[in-house]
């Protein structure tokens, strides 16, 4: 079992401690200083027969990005105070992380924008290439199972015109052994299952069934053998998808999280003869702890969906659980020592794709250089510039919300705008030109219509309060859907530890300071619905138009809309 100090004298041994000293006034000397190294990245103590690597939630980004970590990752009841429930220095106290390190870089907002400039940007799918590379041919093909949580299709300019192909393209190049799945829904039932059939490796999801025959719509489990071992994967699909994002494109599968139908396929699996078992899950973290809790059997669980990112596998209750945080970061990888059927040691290292030390892999690149191509010239197009960070992640805002409510309301001219709290969507630092690749990260989805319709005080706050209860609720089976809704225009208190209904308070218009009143009508400008023929404009154009008329943004992340009750 690793602990802290564990993860201390390996992050000494790899070289990754930068004392928070030497990184003063002078963050590119202190990278010189630094000398990170692919050999240092790839250290690792392997262990036993089995090896196995776990990509997720990339979002369709190709090339290299930035992505701050959030700020606030507020845990409830059972979960409050713990993995993934960290951020900022707690988290760095926790894992006995240095200030302005890489990995304090990597896995936290502290002193962000200056360690972005001092380390680059993290990710691209040909980087990760040559690090899985790297690892099977260490420890040989036949130990190796490498794995695809999910969220990979959606995300980007090139995969909203390809409808998914660029991304399948690419990612069959790094020969995943499966894959299950969440956005990948929203292309449609049938260009979801064209694009499957073009992977060429199975799909997997236990938890999906014909909604008419209410049989399993597809594969639960694939088997492998690794190192002499018998694996057994099962897929978990993300549960809620229906919920959150329009079921009119796939009305034929239903979805659920489905603990009993798991625990019989992990039951099936043993009578199988397999001496591991291990669930691919985008069920997100806090589901798969009370999975690992409540269904016996597993003996790994690497999850997605919520984006967290730990320096290693967790232990809970006698199943490891992993989640390899987003947009292509990081590559979890654990080993297992299996003796007499069971999983007797392993080992385990969540590794950070720091694109600027990793040599990209050829073949990987020139596939990236290939599906781009068509579109290459439009996705470097600039249409304006940023005076301040912007970024999506946290509970409650980003700055790229807060451009696009400004937006919204201006474009659509309404009094209130709302955000959906997707968790995707990279990171542009003080100064960047945005470019159409730029607002596609954040924008690009297959149902983009902008809104403008007229809701009461009540329905407002009815609103905000079943996104809360989705996101807060004590109990992580009824967790719905991402992080709370931006919103502009208006402002508001959160108790997230209270009960649903009793959340959300003090709403306030921000432009008057007036009440927001139930039986008050508001005109509201929102994007991402879920409902069927929504009208209005794509939120990327809409945000094209706005961005291009202002040329330089400029926005204060301090100027909060939330005010959090704890």
């Amino acid at each position: 079992m690793h602990t802290r100090r564990d993860f201390l004298q390996y992050a000494l041994n790899a070289g990754f401690v930068l004392g928070a000293a030497g990184l003063g006034a002078n963050p590119t000397r202190a990278l010189a200083q630094q000398k990170l190294t692919q050999d240092d990245l790839l250290k690792f103590d392997s262990k036993g027969q089995v090896t196995l690597l776990h990509f997720t939630d990339c979002h369709a980004q190709l090339k290299p990005v930035y992505f701050r970590p959030p700020d606030t990752n507020i845990g409830v009841g059972a979960y409050a105070g713990v993995p993934p429930h960290l951020v900022a220095q707690e988290f760095l106290d926790y894992f006995n992380i240095e200030r302005g390190s890489p990995y304090a870089y990597a896995h936290t907002m502290v002193d962000y924008v200056d360690l972005a400039r001092t380390y680059g940007k993290l990710g691209g799918l040909d980087r990760t290439a040559t690090l899985v590379k790297a690892i099977r041919a260490d420890r040989g093909d036949d130990k190796v199972l490498f794995l695809d949580g999910g969220d990979t299709w959606q995300g980007s300019y090139t995969s909203l015109k390809t409808n998914g192909m660029d991304m399948v393209e690419c990612m069959k190049l790094l020969k995943p052994d499966a894959m299950t799945g969440h956005w990948e829904f929203t292309f449609g039932e049938d260009r979801f299952l064209e694009l499957i059939e073009a992977m060429g490796y199975p799909f997997l999801a236990s938890n999906i069934f014909d909604a008419e025959w209410d049989e399993p719509a597809f594969e639960p489990t694939a088997y492998f053998e690794r190192g002499g071992v018998k694996v057994a994967v099962i897929g978990q699909a993300m549960p809620y998808t229906p919920i959150a994002n329009p079921s009119w494109m796939f009305p034929k599968w239903s979805f659920g999280i489905r603990p009993e139908v798991l625990q019989e396929n992990v039951d099936a699996a043993r009578a199988e003869g397999a001496e591991v078992v291990v669930m691919l899950s985008h069920n997100g973290f806090d589901v798969d702890r009370k999975i690992a809790s409540t269904v016996s059997g597993l003996d790994v669980i690497v999850t997605g969906h919520t984006h967290d990112a730990t320096p290693f596998a967790l232990e809970v209750d006698g199943t490891l659980l992993m989640s390899s945080g987003s947009h292509g970061k990081y590559l979890g990888r654990i080993d297992l020592e299996v003796k007499d059927g069971k999983v007797a040691g392993y080992s385990s290292n969540l590794i950070p794709v720091f694109s600027d030390v990793i040599t990209p892999d050829p073949e990987m690149a020139a596939k990236i250089d290939e599906v781009r191509a068509p579109y290459e010239a439009e996705t470097q197009r600039v249409i304006g510039r940023t005076d301040s960070l912007l970024y999506r992640r946290g509970n409650f805002n980003g700055t790229w919300d807060d451009l696009i409510c400004q937006g919204i309301m201006e474009e659509r001219d309404t009094q209130i705008a709302l955000s959906p709290g997707f968790r995707w969507g990279t990171t542009l630092l003080p100064g960047s030109d945005i470019t159409i690749d730029d607002l596609y990260s954040e924008t690009s989805m297959n149902y983009p219509s902008v809104y403008r319709l007229e809701f009461t005080g009540a329905q407002i706050k009815d609103i905000m309060e079943d996104v809360c209860d989705n996101l807060f609720n004590k109990d992580p089976f009824l967790q719905q859907g991402g992080d709370m809704v931006r919103v502009g225009g208006f402002s508001y208190a959160c108790a997230p530890e209270a009960e649903m209904g009793d959340r959300i308070s003090e709403m306030r218009l921000t432009g008057s300071g007036e009440p927001i009143e139930a039986d008050k009508t508001y005109v509201v400008g929102g994007w991402a619905s879920v409902n069927e023929g929504v009208e209005g404009p794509a939120i990327y154009d809409l945000m094209e138009d706005y961005i291009t008329k202002k040329s330089v943004v400029s926005l204060d992340p301090e100027a909060a809309a939330v005010r959090v009750i704890r």
